[in-house]
């Protein structure tokens, strides 16, 4: 398709009901997420160690009994800003309290987000996404690494309203520690 027929197509603004749209009609899998800035991102599917990594945190999470209805893959969250709503779709989110049935969630009972880094998602997730979830009131922001250790950041909301790291460990170190001692709330 050529650029113009792209612009033919695109709207001007990129809306959550857009956003939801296109992700519906993508049959490759792939992610549409747009900052509250309205700047769009289209990530590629995960691939299995990806898979793998998210099963184990989830398994780690359910095995000392978090409630399954607070533990959510790829849910959409809609992140407030100051001219409109971004919206993000983090590889896990784990939540207060269970949440509605929606295609975008509000942050207000959001406790955890983790994203898994990716090729090709390392500027946005740990760049445009810290700052983002700070803004936006999130608790705690966990990334982790494609490394070796696939190691964790784990970062937590101050109380000047940026994150700050609190600890950095292999995610097998991370998986033999209780999640009480990381996850507020």
């Amino acid at each position: 398709m050529s650029a113009e027929a792209v612009g033919r197509h695109m709207p001007a603004i990129i809306t959550l009901d857009d956003l939801a749209a296109m992700i519906s009609a993508d049959t490759h899998g792939r992610r549409y997420e747009t900052s509250p800035e309205g700047v769009l991102s289209v990530v590629p599917p995960p691939d299995s160690e990806h898979a793998v990594i998210a099963t184990r945190l989830m398994a780690w999470l359910i095995a000392v009994g978090w409630p399954l209805e607070q533990i959510m893959q790829v849910a959409g969250v809609r992140i407030p800003g100051p001219d409109g709503d971004g919206g993000r779709i983090p590889d896990l989110t784990i939540w207060s309290r269970p949440q509605p049935r929606a295609v975008w969630l509000a942050v207000t009972d959001l406790l955890l987000v983790i994203e898994i880094v990716s090729r090709g998602s390392e500027a946005i997730d740990q760049g445009a996404k810290v700052p983002e979830y700070a803004a936006a009131g999130i608790a705690q922001y966990w990334t982790v690494a494609r490394d070796a250790a696939q190691t964790v950041t784990l970062h937590r909301l101050g109380s000047d309203g940026t994150y700050e790291v609190t600890a950095k460990m292999p995610l097998a170190w991370l998986l033999q520690t209780a999640p009480a001692d990381h996850i507020g709330g």
